[in-house]
C-alpha cells in the first residue's frame, strides 16, 4: 500500500474517537491540523518558531491531568502575534480552539499520531497524507464540499494541459484547500529537479512569489495554509479575503501568467462591489463575476483554465455580455463538457473553459476565431462516490487537446458522431453567443438514474434545486428586481 494512503486510513479511523461527541468531519480535520503541525515540526527539526512549552514533546510528556489544558493554552498562544513572531504559525493557529472534551481522548489522538511512521525511503508523507485527509473530508461531507475541494484527477489534467512554467505568477482566486496551487508547484518542481536546476534568483521567485491565492472562508483558509506549508510553499502571497470585494485581494492580484480555479457556484448573497467588474457588477451569483475577474487578472498573453457551471455558457443579459467580452479579449480555444457526478455535489453540470488573454490591451477584433468543444458528458457512466472518475477517463480528451497549452496544436473535428467539434466565431454569434452546444444524445439524466446510494440521490436533487433557484434569481436581477433576487439567493442557501 502507498505509505501516504496507509497513513490516511489510519488517521481517518481515529475520527471515531471524536465523532461520538458530535464532531463534524471538518472539525476533525481541523483538529488534526493543529496536532500534525506540531508533530511535523518535531520530526523535521523545525521547532525554533514554537515556544518550548508547546512543542510536540512537551505536549506528549504532559500527564493526563494536564495534557488538555496545556494543549488548549498552546492553541491560544500560538495564534497570538505578541507571543509568536512567525507569521505562518500565527496564521494557522489564529482563533484556534479544540473540540476535544476529554483528556483521555486527546491522549489517544496524540499517542496514535506519535506512533505512525511518517517517512518512506523517498519522501516524508506529511503533505500527501494531509491531502488525503482533505479528500476524505470532501467525500464524506457532500453538502458544500464542492466549494472547497476539486477532484484530484481533474486538477492534474488541467495543470498538465496548462503546463505551468517557472518564472510566471500562478493564481487561484478561490483557492480552497490549495489543490491547484500545489499541483502547479509540483509540476514545476518535477521539471526542474525540485528547482535546483534554476538560478538562485529564479529559485527565490519560485519559493516566495510565484504561487498566489485567495480564500474567503476562515476555516478553509487555515486548511489551505497548512496544506501549502506541508508542501513547502511560502504563504506570504496567500490572502484571507473576498476576491469580489475591493477590500479583498482581487484588485491587487493582477498580471497572472496562469490562473487555475474552480470558483464557487450559486447565489452569492449580494452582487460584487469591485468597481472594475463592469459587466457583472449587479450579478448576485459567484460564477459570472469570478470569470470576469479571471479575464481582468490575466497578464497579456496569460492563460487560464476555469471550472464553470452550464449557465455560464447560456445565460442571457450579463451572461451574454460576459461571453462576448471573453471571446473579444481572450482566445477561448477549448471547452470541456464534464460528466455529471464527478463533484461531490451531484447534479451540477460543469465545464472547463480554457482561454488565453490577447497580446493587445484592447484587441481591434475578437481574439477568438473558433471554439473547440469536447463532450465528455454524453453517454458517460454514472460517476459518484462508488464510481469515481479516473485519469484514464480523460485520456481521449488529453490526446485531442494536444501538447500546446495555448490550444494551437493540430486538431481534428470528429464530426457529429464524435466528441470533438470546432465552431467558428461567426457560428457562435449566429447562435446568439450561446456556447451550450451539444450534438450527441444527451444522457446525463440517464447517468443520474444509475446513482445507487441515498446520499448521492439526495445530493443530486439538492443540486438541481439550487441551480433552479439561481437561474430564477438571475432572471429577476436582469429585470431589475435586486431585492427579490437577494431573497431567492438566501432561500437557496
Amino acid at each position: 500500500m502507498n505509505p501516504a494512503s496507509d497513513l490516511v486510513n489510519k488517521l481517518w479511523r481515529l475520527c471515531a474517537l471524536l465523532r461520538k461527541d458530535g464532531i463534524t468531519y471538518q472539525q476533525y480535520v481541523t483538529e488534526l491540523t493543529y496536532l500534525l503541525f506540531l508533530k511535523m515540526a518535531s520530526e523535521q527539526k523545525d521547532e525554533g518558531r514554537i515556544p518550548e512549552q508547546y512543542r510536540w514533546r512537551a505536549i506528549t510528556a504532559a500527564n493526563e491531568a494536564e495534557v488538555l489544558q496545556r494543549y488548549r493554552q498552546a492553541l491560544v498562544d500560538l495564534g497570538n502575534p505578541d507571543k509568536v513572531s512567525d507569521r505562518s504559525v500565527v496564521a494557522i493557529f489564529q482563533n484556534a480552539t479544540t473540540v476535544v472534551r476529554e483528556p483521555a481522548t486527546l491522549r489517544k489522538l496524540i499517542d496514535a499520531i506519535d506512533g505512525l511512521h511518517w517517512f518512506s525511503d523517498e519522501r516524508d508523507a506529511f503533505g500527501d497524507a494531509y491531502e488525503g485527509l482533505l479528500q476524505k473530508m470532501a467525500e464524506e461531507t457532500k453538502r458544500g464540499a464542492g466549494q472547497y475541494f476539486t477532484p484530484r484527477v481533474l486538477i492534474d489534467v488541467m495543470v498538465n494541459l496548462m503546463q505551468p512554467q517557472p518564472g510566471e505568477v500562478i493564481q487561484d482566486p478561490a483557492a480552497g484547500t490549495g489543490g491547484f496551487l500545489i499541483a502547479a508547484d509540483r509540476h514545476m518542481r518535477d521539471a526542474t529537479d525540485d528547482y535546483f536546476a534554476l538560478s538562485p534568483a529564479q529559485q527565490k521567485f519560485q519559493l516566495g512569489q510565484a504561487i498566489r491565492g485567495i480564500e474567503n472562508v476562515p476555516d478553509t483558509f487555515r486548511l489551505l495554509l497548512m496544506n501549502l506549508h506541508l508542501h513547502k510553499i511560502d504563504p506570504d502571497h496567500l490572502d484571507l479575503g473576498d476576491t469580489l470585494s475591493p477590500k479583498g485581494s482581487g484588485t491587487q492580484f493582477k498580471n497572472a501568467g496562469l490562473i487555475l480555479t474552480n470558483p464557487p457556484f450559486g447565489p452569492a448573497g449580494g452582487p460584487p462591489t469591485r468597481d472594475d467588474l463592469t459587466i457583472t457588477d449587479r450579478v448576485s451569483s459567484y460564477q459570472l463575476p469570478f470569470v470576469e475577474h479571471v479575464i481582468r487578472a490575466l497578464r497579456l498573453g496569460g492563460r487560464a483554465a476555469v471550472v464553470v457551471p452550464d449557465n455560464v455558457l447560456f445565460d442571457e443579459g450579463r451572461g451574454k455580455a460576459l461571453r462576448q467580452r471573453l471571446m473579444s479579449w481572450c482566445n477561448l480555444h477549448t471547452i470541456l463538457r464534464l460528466p455529471t457526478g464527478i463533484f461531490y455535489a451531484q447534479g451540477v453540470k460543469t465545464n472547463v473553459l480554457f482561454f488565453t488573454r490577447a497580446d493587445d490591451e484592447a484587441p481591434t477584433k475578437d481574439a477568438t476565431e473558433a471554439v473547440w468543444i469536447y463532450d465528455m458528458r454524453s453517454g458517460a457512466p454514472a460517476y459518484g462516490k462508488t464510481n469515481p472518475i479516473r485519469p484514464d477517463d480523460f485520456s481521449e480528451f488529453v490526446k485531442a487537446f494536444g501538447d500546446d497549452p495555448l490550444g494551437r496544436a493540430n486538431r481534428t473535428d470528429t464530426g457529429e458522431e464524435g466528441r470533438f467539434r470546432r465552431f467558428t466565431r461567426d457560428e457562435i454569434a449566429a447562435r446568439g453567443e450561446n456556447l451550450d452546444i451539444h450534438w450527441l444524445k444527451a444522457t446525463s439524466d440517464e447517468a443520474e438514474d444509475g446513482l445507487e446510494t441515498p446520499e448521492d440521490i439526495a445530493a443530486a436533487i439538492e443540486g438541481h434545486l439550487k441551480l433552479a433557484l439561481e437561474e430564477i434569481g438571475a432572471l429577476v436581477t436582469d429585470l431589475g428586481g435586486e431585492a427579490n433576487a437577494s431573497e431567492l439567493a438566501e432561500a437557496a442557501e
